[in-house]
């Protein structure tokens, strides 16, 4: 009897012990599930911004507000996300800028990583691309997304450019591993067209030497006068009259020049009638005439080096170049002998390949240029819309909803949107490995 209530008894404590750890168990597994949907819910986005000011961060502005832009020449708004953590006006492109985002990401569970160590192997960025969702960068301070890169990013489901122009990725990789492009279509257009003007004037009006001659205390007035001229009644030459050569061509058009243009997108007749346009098929006959060419046209694997050897000397001698567009659309040797030759009167820009330029590039010391880092798309100004449109992105993918068809670059695996209508499939990012985007080295 004894014994077999001893039996019972244990029996009922195995029992009990069974419930208590069936118990702990689905507890466990409860915490787990719970503590796996936290982490797997949230994305990793990696951002690529340029360093902050050397004279540290934030900086003061010199001025309180900007312009509130809600609308695009063509109509389209600009863009529109849910908020912005942000004021219009400040500095975002930078690494403490971090483009307004983290307030956003981290209330939303995601995990936002800022870094200017870019090039090279074993850079930040390569160590977080590994299993990062996102990539946002900008064209002003690129990180290079190269089929190699691309190949090691085995969760990446979006490149996303804070700003205009996506040839820094590998868009024939992205295609093939159905990897999203997109960009914030128009946010700088206008911002780069201003850029565009302001150096044909100080190249043709020779205002950098001037300028410089003012520093050192002279006042040599010939020795500035002697390359200087007026843009008025000179022919000038856009490849690529979309948002911004044609923003350059209306902001020319009260500088009494003749204006004309070669686009495979001729214009409509009654905007070459407003301006006074004339259009050309082939950009090659365009420059035989012109006093002035501007540069705006996307890189891709049409338009790569093609200022050439060849195509250099179909220019008229004297001629002035502007790019703004992208640097490896020349042929960085081509330039510095035209310049150094005499063929061409002068070369300006902001664009280099790669981005930032080695010590050693050509155009650093080649004359009559006037050469910045990669600023006209990035002003505090431009800044806040792209911001915003990151974010706008940002928010469509997290929701899947589609993203405006203008941002679209590669969807689905093939071109779209502005990718379609601007960029061919290929590759030119072949040749950033000589970038210096490595935070100590930067200066």
């Amino acid at each position: 009897m004894m014994r077999s209530s001893m039996y019972l008894a244990a029996k009922f404590e195995l029992k009990l012990l069974e419930k208590v750890h069936k118990s702990s168990c689905d507890a466990f597994q409860f915490v787990s599930r719970s503590f796996r949907t936290s982490t797997t819910v949230g994305d990793k986005i990696l951002c690529v911004l340029y360093p902050d000011p050397l004279t540290g961060y934030p900086p003061k502005y010199a001025r309180d507000t900007i312009p509130k832009i809600e609308r695009y020449p063509d109509g389209q708004t600009t863009p529109s996300p849910t908020a912005v953590d942000f004021t219009p006006g400040e500095l975002l492109g930078c690494v403490s800028g971090e483009l307004g985002l983290r307030k956003f990401l981290e209330e939303n569970g995601h995990e936002l990583i800022v870094t200017a160590d870019k090039d090279g192997d074993g850079c930040e960025f390569e160590e977080h691309l590994k299993d990062a969702q996102y990539v946002i960068s900008q064209p002003f301070y690129p990180a290079y997304l190269t089929r190699k890169r691309i190949e090691m990013a085995t969760n990446l489901k979006a490149a996303i450019t804070a700003g205009v122009g996506s040839d820094h990725v590998d868009l024939q990789a992205a295609i093939d591993h159905n990897i999203d492009v997109c960009e914030v279509t128009y946010c700088n257009s206008i911002s780069v067209s201003e850029h565009v003007v302001m150096m044909i004037l100080s190249l043709v009006r020779n205002y950098i030497p001037s300028y410089q001659w003012i520093k050192r205390g002279r006042w040599n007035i010939a020795d500035c006068v002697q390359r200087a001229y007026d843009v008025e009644g000179m022919k000038v030459g856009t490849i690529a009259a979309g948002r911004i050569g044609l923003a350059v061509l209306k902001r020319l058009y009260p500088f009494d020049c003749e204006l004309h243009y070669c686009d495979r997108h001729r214009l409509s007749r009654e905007v070459e009638k407003q301006y006074g346009l004339t259009y050309w098929e082939k950009w090659e006959d365009m420059v035989q005439e012109m006093d002035v060419v501007t540069l705006n046209c996307p890189l891709h694997s049409e338009t790569e080096h093609m200022i050439n050897s060849d195509s250099i000397k179909l220019f008229k001698n004297g001629a002035y170049l502007i790019n703004t567009a992208r640097g490896k659309l020349c042929n960085k040797n081509v330039i510095a002998e035209a310049l150094e030759e005499g063929k061409l009167a002068g070369y300006a820009g902001d664009v280099w390949f790669p981005q930032p330029p080695p010590l050693h590039h050509p155009w650093r010391d080649m004359p009559w240029h006037g050469m910045t880092p990669h600023i006209s798309g990035t002003t505090l100004s431009a800044q806040s819309r792209y911001a915003g449109g990151v974010r706008e992105i940002l928010e469509c993918f997290f929701e899947s909803r589609p993203i405006r068809e203008p941002y679209q670059i590669v969807t689905d695996g093939k071109l779209a949107g502005a990718g379609a209508h601007s960029y061919s499939e290929g590759n030119v990012t072949s040749g950033s490995e000589d970038a210096v985007g490595k935070t100590h080295k930067n200066s």
